[in-house]
Formats: structure tokens, C-alpha cells, sequence
């Protein structure tokens, strides 16, 4: 990519889409933080158990796991909505969601109605996700690569300042309106939660004013040969199957079948009084209606693929099986753990004792039949609308793709495990609360921004590989500051430069990263493919944070901030060996199998 100058770079940030997604990040920003945080301050001031409120953060699940139905955004348009196109109709339906969500919990009080509130924030998690998944989509396909990162940091912006006022603004607020940590009240959330509802407006009004970006070609074949009715017809028989076949067993282990069978109870009886028995019986019927479509044709829509390619139904087919197998796989081998499936290899319990009274290893059992019929899945294509967008990466860059995804996993790692033990350093330091706030969460916050500014100008001046790889060994090298205020003390000066370059790193880093990630990616699958990368960017971080805590208890914190910016030697050896790759096939900044596609996308 030729270089531009420097007046060329700042005119990136000058563009009507720049402002754009300044707004959607304020958008984007408030949500997240009114269902985590600052949800679980108002739990707490209304006297909510701790562990109800621990519970109540897999709310965040949604956010983890949001690649699963993000190929339904790339390949299907809302009805009605429709009309606004592809990605602002998806945009327009979750704000409206999360404004409604957070309209609804305003108005329930969490020390009697608490579980219609947490019910409200899973539909708001859920919806600021796919909003999520819609903006990435959207700044993907309204730019080229070369400008992502100044999009990026704009979206960053309005992302960070949402963020910070619906933390510290919302419990500021609250506690304006009267609510304290002495003395509760449910009113003075009901008004903080009704204003963020209405901030939710300027991203509304900037979804119907931007314009939509152009549609790459779709990836639908043929038209669907089945009617309306058929395709409703066969979804609702796959979700009868989904939940009847296990309801079914189950019911019929709680019945007293076996209590007749050994003659111990008659059949008129087991009839007659047994409804554990009867609702089996029902559940078998479901079952049986449900599969005779296959007979009938009746499944033909989810079933026969070749010629939909692919519609909602199939799609929503394939983002169910894909959470059952989520869902089952797991849950099959803690079943089976728990079981007394080893008794019965040592020779002290019998085959027919474990299934009559094991309930773990029927449970165990009846996972594995999930597990098996959505794995069977593959093999008629029931799958293929959530597995067609990694088939494409894998296509597209074949073996390099490994090199790619290696990069991505431990690009993060240095600084995100790093991270996780930061504030537990600076209050064993024995820096106050007030000197954190100011400098980690206020100046920080600041020099996150520039950094990003900074690096979505220099991404548009010199490309993406060299500012890639200045941010990933600042990232690294910002960590040994933090061992060198290991033996300060609480030295307030060296705290703010610290933090002042860590985060300043930290935000050049995410602007190149986010660009990276983003010329990776086919503008056919944009959403589904940059919500699968930007979770594997997480993943290892994430793992090995986990243990960041036995790592300060074994090597102490100097040798733990040494640690963690070694780590970000491999990051740097992958981007040279993939920088030094591109030049050789002609192109000095992203890999040239995603150039191509990303290039015609944007010529349709």
C-alpha cells in the first residue's frame, strides 16, 4: 500500500462515516455496562445475596458467544424492517430492544421481582450483542482496510465514554435521586435506568440517518422451493424433537413403569394415577408426529440444502444445533464423571443397577443422543450456514491460515494477563481508591483514546503491519514499567507514567489489531468471521489470566510483570515472519488471499 501523507491521514478521522461510529460506540458502550457493573451495585444496595449476584453475571455469556447466531445477520434481512437493508435493519431492531429492555427493568423492583429483572437484562445482553455484531459488520464493509482503524478509534471513543458514564454517571445518579448504600431506593434506579433508555436515542437517530453499506453478493443459490408454511411446518417439528425426545426419558425414569414391569403395579393403575407416566406417554406422541415428516417430507425444508443456500429457517436450525453441541457436549462428560459408570468397570455394581438408579449416568446418556444427532448434522448440511464462513477462511488462506489464527490467539496475551492482576497490584502497593480512580480509570481512560487516535493516523500514513508490530512490543514493554514500580512503593508520579504508557500501548495496539482483524475477513461473511476472530483474540488471554493470581503467589509480582512481557515475544516473531510473507506475494500489509475478496466486495 503506498503511503500517504500526512494530510491525507488526517482526513480519515474528517468522514460523515468516522462520526458515525463514534455515536454507534456510545451505543454499543452503554448497555454492557448497565447489565455487569452497574447492575450489580443496584443488586447489591437492594440486598441481594452475593452469590445470586455472581450468578447473575453469566449474563455475560451472550457477549462470549455471540459468533454462534452472527451468520443469521450476514445471510438473512428482517421483514419490514428490511426495507432500512441488511445491516441497519439488524442495527434499528436490537437499539429498540435494548431500549425497551432497559425501560422494563427500570420498573422492577430487584428485592421482590427479581427474576423478571434479570430476565430483562438477558434480553438486553443478548441484543447489545447482536448490536455488537451488526457495528463490526457495518464498519467492515463502509471502509477499506486502510481506514478501519480510524473507525476503530472512533468507535473506541464513544465506547469508552458510554462506558464510563454508565458506571460512574449511573451510580452518581442513583445516589442524586436517593439511593445510598445505607438506605435503599428502588425509585432512584428506576430514573437512572429510564435515562440510559433514552440515551439510547442519538444511536437510534444515527442508524436511520447513515447510509447502508453496499451488499456483497449473497451467497443464496437458488430460491427456496419450500412455501412459508412448510418451512414454519418443519422448524416447529425440529424444536418439537429438540425438546420432546429428552422430556420424554426423562419423564418416563420418574414414572413407576419399572414398578410394573415387575409386577409390583398394574397397568390400570400406572394409567390411572401415574402422571409422570402419562406426560411420557404424551411426549412420545410429540416425538412420533414430529419424525414421521421424515416420511412425509415434511423436514424437507431444514433437510434438503442444496438448493437453499441458505434460508431463515435453516439458519436458525443451524445456530440450535450448534448450541445443543455447545450445550450437551460438556455437560455429557460432567455427567459422566459424576456418574458410577466405574463401578460397574471394577465389577461392584451391575449394568442394571446403574441404569435403574444412576440418574447422572441417564443424564450422561441422554446428552450423548443430543450430542450425536446435532453432530449428525454435518453430514446433511444442517450445519452448514454457521460452518460456510470458516470453511471460507480456511479455503481462502489453507495452511497460512494456522499461522493467521496463532497470531490473533496471542496477539492480546501480554497485556490482558497483565491486566487482570492490575488493580490487585496498585492496592497492595498502597495506593488509595481515589488515587486509582484518578489515575487508572480518568487520565487512563484519556490516554487509551489518544493512543488510539494516534494509531488509526499512523495506520492511514505508513499501513498496518508497522504499526502492528509497534503496538504488540509496546504492549510488551509497557509491563516492565510495572516491575520497576515494584519496589516504589506508592510512588503517585511513576503510577501516572506507567499507566500513561501502558494504556497509551494499549490503545495503539487495538487500533492496529482491530484494522488486522478486519482485513482478514470476506466481506460475504464479515459479521460471522469477525466475531469468530475477535473471540479467538480473547480466548488464551482469557485462560491463562485465570491463573495470573498462582502466578503473582509463586513468583512474586516483579518476576510476574517479567513474565508477562516475555510473552509477548512470540506475537512479534509471528507478525515479522507474516509481514516479511506479504511482502513477498506483493502486498506489504494484510495477507493477499483476503485482498482480493475484500476488493471485489466493495467493487459490488
Amino acid at each position: 500500500m503506498p503511503r500517504k501523507s500526512w494530510r491525507e491521514a488526517l482526513a480519515a478521522y474528517a468522514s460523515p462515516a468516522t462520526l458515525a461510529l463514534l455515536l454507534l460506540g456510545f451505543a454499543a458502550g452503554l448497555p454492557y455496562m448497565l447489565v455487569f457493573s452497574t447492575l450489580s451495585v443496584w443488586l447489591r444496595e437492594a440486598g441481594v445475596a452475593r452469590e445470586t449476584i455472581g450468578f447473575a453475571s453469566l449474563i455475560g455469556l451472550a457477549y462470549a458467544f455471540k459468533w454462534v447466531w452472527a451468520p443469521m445477520l450476514d445471510q438473512w434481512r428482517l421483514p419490514l424492517l428490511g426495507k432500512l437493508g441488511r445491516r441497519r435493519s439488524w442495527l434499528v431492531l436490537s437499539q429498540c430492544l435494548i431500549a425497551i429492555g432497559l425501560l422494563g427493568m427500570a420498573n422492577y423492583d430487584p428485592q421482590t421481582q427479581l427474576s423478571s429483572l434479570i430476565g430483562l437484562a438477558v434480553l438486553v445482553a443478548f441484543a447489545s450483542a447482536t448490536q455488537d455484531i451488526a457495528v463490526d459488520a457495518y464498519r467492515l464493509e463502509i471502509a477499506e482496510d486502510n481506514r478501519q482503524a480510524a473507525l476503530a478509534a472512533a468507535y473506541m471513543a464513544g465506547y469508552r465514554v458510554a462506558a464510563l458514564l454508565a458506571t460512574a454517571g449511573a451510580l452518581y445518579l442513583a445516589e442524586g435521586f436517593g439511593s445510598t448504600a445505607k438506605e435503599y431506593q428502588f425509585s432512584a434506579w428506576t430514573g437512572t435506568y429510564l435515562v440510559f433508555a433514552l440515551l439510547m436515542l442519538p444511536g437510534l437517530i444515527t442508524t436511520l440517518w447513515m447510509r447502508e453499506p453496499t451488499a456483497p453478493v449473497p451467497t443464496r443459490a437458488a430460491p427456496p422451493k419450500h412455501g412459508f408454511l412448510l418451512q414454519s411446518l418443519a422448524l416447529l417439528a425440529v424444536i418439537t424433537l429438540v425438546i420432546s425426545v429428552p422430556t420424554m426419558f426423562i419423564q418416563f425414569y420418574q414414572s413407576d413403569l419399572m414398578l410394573m414391569l415387575r409386577g409390583d403395579l398394574t397397568p390400570h393403575d400406572l394409567l390411572y394415577n401415574d402422571r409422570a407416566f402419562l406426560r411420557a406417554m404424551l411426549y412420545t406422541t410429540l416425538t412420533c408426529i414430529s419424525v414421521s415428516g421424515l416420511a412425509w417430507g415434511g423436514l424437507a425444508p431444514v433437510l434438503k440444502t442444496a438448493t437453499e443456500r441458505y434460508g431463515f429457517f435453516h439458519q436458525l436450525l443451524s445456530v440450535l444445533l450448534l448450541i445443543i453441541l455447545l450445550i450437551s457436549v460438556p455437560a455429557m462428560f460432567a455427567q459422566f464423571y459424576d456418574s458410577d459408570l466405574h463401578l460397574v468397570w471394577q465389577g461392584q455394581l451391575s449394568l442394571q443397577d446403574l441404569l435403574y438408579y444412576d440418574r447422572a449416568f441417564l443424564r450422561a446418556l441422554l446428552y450423548s443422543v443430543l450430542t450425536a444427532l446435532s453432530i449428525s448434522s454435518l453430514f446433511w448440511g444442517g450445519m452448514a450456514p454457521v460452518l460456510t464462513p470458516v470453511n471460507d477462511f480456511i479455503v481462502r488462506y489453507r495452511w497460512q491460515a494456522l499461522l493467521l489464527l496463532a497470531l490473533i490467539a496471542t496477539y492480546r496475551l501480554s497485556d490482558t494477563v497483565m491486566g487482570v492482576m492490575a488493580n490487585v497490584f496498585y492496592i497492595d502497593q498502597g495506593f488509595t481508591k481515589e488515587q486509582i480512580a484518578s489515575v487508572s480509570k480518568l487520565f487512563g481512560l484519556i490516554m487509551t483514546l489518544l493512543g488510539a487516535g494516534v494509531g488509526g493516523l499512523l495506520i492511514v500514513r505508513f499501513g498496518i503491519m508497522p504499526i502492528l508490530l509497534i503496538g504488540a512490543a509496546a504492549s510488551a514493554a509497557t509491563n516492565l514499567l510495572f516491575m520497576l514500580l515494584v519496589n516504589m512503593g506508592p510512588h503517585l508520579p511513576m503510577l501516572t507514567l506507567t499507566i500513561s504508557a501502558d494504556n497509551f500501548s494499549a490503545g495503539l495496539a487495538t487500533s492496529a489489531f482491530v484494522a488486522y482483524l478486519s482485513s482478514l475477513t470476506n466481506l460475504k461473511f464479515s459479521a460471522t468471521q469477525y466475531a469468530l476472530l475477535s473471540s479467538i483474540m480473547l480466548l488464551l488471554p482469557r485462560l491463562i489470566g485465570g491463573y495470573s493470581g498462582v502466578m503473582v503467589e509463586k513468583l512474586g509480582y516483579a518476576q510476574f510483570f517479567l513474565a508477562t512481557a516475555v510473552m509477548g515475544i512470540p506475537t512479534l516473531i509471528l507478525i515479522v515472519i507474516q509481514w516479511r510473507r506479504d511482502k513477498r506475494q506483493g502486498n506489504g500489509d494484510t495477507p493477499t488471499a483476503a485482498a482480493q475478496p475484500t476488493a471485489d466486495a466493495l467493487k459490488s
